[in-house]
């Protein structure tokens, strides 16, 4: 079945409990989207956000917002500016792990991209402290039973079509400690084999270790097509599936969430109006899960939906 046929099959069965745009407060003029999940330091629960412009690509900040309401996040004024765009977290022993794609730029014009990434145990004396390859998106790290670290990789071009048919692979390989993450790690691990087909393209956007010892993950999944009008569409969905760090088998890999699932609203451009780029899930008291999602390059949204991960343990 086609990702477009499992699209449309999710659609007309989907359950979606609750579903909510989030309200930023203090970036009068400003759009947040593409948001790490939400997290807890001191008391307190924050998430990063990708601040821009409407009109602007390639110009955004990350900053640090602090939940003032039901679905409500206010600037956390004099905190610190990363130039960065997409932010997400890990919780690596007792540091916070903040990552995000900083764009390059030469002579005034976009020359290429660079995952940054940031430590510390104090939310606002963050370090810098590694940087991932040239031109990949998407690596994001997991704490695994044993103490030491699962690293996923988003390799992506050309030569990746050429061999694979997809547009991007995932890959996977473990590191002992944060040192250890370095770019060349990184671009050499070995790729999960099954994520996408033919024209397809993700990556995971949030990884959870699960009590079965296996890795939940939430990520995107993608497709171009053209529209009634001929105008070119990517399509980004919110999946889910399970990865067992051992075998290095994917299992259950479901769409969880469609631009559909969110409250109606706007987006950056025309193209995007089917867009929905996962930030990862919250576990609620009942047992469901709140789905955090960037929604059409411009807002960001959550929807409560039924725990992905059911037939392979809790989230540790």
């Amino acid at each position: 079945m086609s990702l477009y046929q499992q699209k449309q099959e999710f659609e007309a069965t989907k359950t979606v409990y609750e579903s909510a745009t989030l309200v930023f407060k203090n970036v009068d003029g400003f759009d947040v989207y593409n948001i790490s999940i939400p997290f807890e330091r001191a008391g307190k629960r924050y998430l990063f956000g990708r601040v821009e412009r409407r009109e602007e690509w390639a110009r955004s900040w990350v900053r640090l917002f602090e939940q003032t309401g039901q679905d409500e996040w206010t600037l956390v004024e004099n905190s610190m500016i990363y130039t960065l765009e997409d932010p997400f977290i890990s919780e690596i022993g007792d540091e916070l792990v903040l990552g995000g794609t900083h764009v390059q730029y030469q002579s005034g014009k976009y020359s290429t991209f660079f995952g940054y990434f940031y430590r510390g145990t104090d939310l606002h004396d963050l370090y810098y402290f590694t940087t991932g390859p040239n031109k990949m998106k998407d690596i994001r790290l997991v704490a695994l039973a044993d103490g030491r670290i699962g690293v996923f990789s988003r390799p992506r071009g050309h030569e990746v079509k050429g061999q694979y048919g997809s547009e991007s692979m995932i890959g996977f390989t473990v590191i002992d400690k944060l040192e250890d993450l370095t770019a060349e790690v990184i671009e050499n691990a070995p790729y999960i084999d099954g994520i996408f087909g033919a024209g397809e393209w993700g990556g995971v956007n949030q990884a959870y270790l699960l009590s079965s010892g296996k890795i939940g993950i939430i990520g995107h999944i993608c497709y171009s097509h053209k529209d009634e009008n001929g105008q070119e569409i990517k399509v980004y969905l919110n999946m889910a599936f399970v990865f067992d760090p051992v075998t290095r088998e994917s299992h259950d890999l479901h769409l969880i969430g469609s631009r559909s699932c969110y409250p109606p609203g706007p987006a950056k451009l025309p193209y995007l109006t089917d867009c929905v780029f996962s930030s990862g899930i919250v576990m609620r008291e009942d047992g469901k899960a709140d789905l955090y999602s960037g929604v059409g390059d411009c807002q960001a949204g959550r929807i409560t939906i039924d725990y992905p991960f059911e037939r392979y343990g809790r989230i540790v």
